[in-house]
């Protein structure tokens, strides 16, 4: 694959560019396969030969690429198919964060998901908020965030300059930026041809506006983590002297251990720290990552509580014939959708849904039609579905189920029933007298044979 000569040239005196090796592994066509486990869903595939990714506990390369469509631990949630150079932001926050999982984090530019459900896992006890801008994409983040069956996330679908209505709001923020895409060429040999110098400028200034907006929602001492899958000065350390220079921020260290060959980098002005991934180094793709600490007060949050529809006695009383919520649970209602959030985060969602136009939070528990309580999709893939037997599912008739298509379950026992493959939730089908009703999301259907 040849590479653009400019940034070829971009690069010869960035630390850690070696430009033959640089060259030649783009030419291999060699392909890196990486995965993340869910430590809620405790399950993998013993087809796989694996071996770990050194930055993250729960990361794994495999040594071929499987069919992940074919594999419905995969739509269980079982597992995130990662970049594996990404997943160093574990690292980063075991570096920075510690063990207090319980902040309130923002993943600003989160589709399709990868660093929101790392971030999920990671922050245990936190309040976990994924946004996207793009519309459409927002809705493959809900899918997956819905897959990983984590509680605590809100999705939203705002725009960066919306997040000013919260000053001083979030103790984290994650940023994986919009760019220029050359950390991709490996793995996206298309992104070669839109590459351009003028993009990366463009990108460059869009990262800047997109920052300044979003930073007055980053309360004082919290951490902000910046990253691009991008080796342009420009968008990596230029970024980084101007967030120091300019925004008053405070550059972090992230100690890396020298046999992961991860390049530790200095910005020209400010000398600002940031970590650079070259996969003829790491076994991954181009990345760069850095981190910083806001130092100025924030200005006091006005924003009042947007009052959520609660349920009606009647309504509370069918669910609770239904399911049982732990204690540490509420309910709310969102048009016909009921939902479950921790008591912890009402107030939080509250405050939130005041300034920002919210897609999926908590847990959808279901609806109620007439008598009846259909049970909601991520229901059945979250921890709330734990009191619920499993009727399990052969390989094939899991695929059938999740292609949509009708199943046969002789045994099981009239009315809703949650079907699993491998000890792990898939979804719900509503087994009558003469035919089971398969009520996989339309949406999320495998239409691969």
């Amino acid at each position: 694959m040849p590479l653009p000569q400019e940034l070829l040239r971009s690069l010869e005196h960035v630390k850690g560019f070696r430009k033959e090796p640089f060259e030649q592994v783009h030419a291999s066509g060699e392909q890196v396969t990486s995965v993340r486990l869910n430590p809620d869903k405790a399950v993998e595939n013993d087809e796989w030969n694996k071996t770990p990714v050194p930055w993250c506990p729960y990361g794994y390369y495999l040594s071929s690429r499987p069919s992940f469509t074919l594999d419905p631990l995969f739509h269980a949630g079982a597992y995130y198919v990662q970049e594996a150079s990404s997943m160093f932001l574990w690292h980063a926050l075991g570096a920075l964060i510690g063990n207090d999982t319980s902040k309130k984090v923002l993943d600003l530019c989160a589709a399709p998901g990868g660093k929101s459900t790392l971030l999920a896992s990671y922050f245990t006890d936190g309040l976990v908020v994924a946004n996207e801008v793009i519309k459409s994409r927002a809705a493959v983040l809900v899918e997956n965030t819905g897959k990983w069956g984590s509680d605590q996330v809100i999705v939203t679908n705002n725009d960066p300059s919306h997040f000013r209505a919260l000053p001083g709001y979030f103790d984290v923020m994650v940023i994986d930026a919009p760019c220029s895409g050359s950390g991709l060429f490996r793995k996206d040999p298309g992104a070669v041809n839109e590459w351009s110098e003028g993009n990366v400028q463009l990108c460059s200034q869009r990262q800047q506006r997109i920052l300044a907006d979003v930073l007055p929602a980053l309360k004082e001492n919290g951490i902000l983590i910046y990253s691009t899958c991008s080796y342009s000065v420009e968008e990596d350390e230029a970024i980084a002297d101007w967030l120091v220079t300019a925004m008053n921020m405070e550059n972090r260290k992230i100690n890396i251990d020298p046999s992961w060959q991860i390049v530790e980098t200095q910005s020209p002005v400010a000398n600002a720290y940031g970590y650079r991934f070259y996969p003829d180094r790491v076994k991954g793709e181009g990345f760069f990552i850095a981190a910083f600490q806001k130092k100025e007060a924030a200005e006091e949050l006005r924003t009042k509580e947007q009052a959520l529809t609660q349920l009606s006695k009647q309504e509370l009383q069918q669910l609770q014939s239904f399911i049982e919520l732990p204690a540490t649970f509420t309910m709310f209602k969102q048009g016909e959708s009921i939902r479950a959030i921790r008591k912890q985060w009402l107030r939080e969602l509250q405050v939130l849904a005041k300034c920002l136009y919210i897609k999926k939070a908590g847990v959808e528990i279901g609806s109620i039609k007439g008598r009846d309580v259909i049970p909601a999709h991520e229901l059945a893939l979250s921890a709330l579905a734990k009191g619920f037997s499993i009727t399990g599912l052969t390989k094939e008739q899991a695929l059938q189920y999740l292609r949509r298509k009708e199943i046969s379950l002789p045994d099981a026992q009239k009315g809703w029933n949650l079907v699993g493959f491998g000890g792990l939730p898939l979804g719900w089908v509503k087994v009558l007298p003469n035919r089971v009703n398969n009520y996989y999301p339309a949406e999320w259907r495998i239409l691969k044979e």
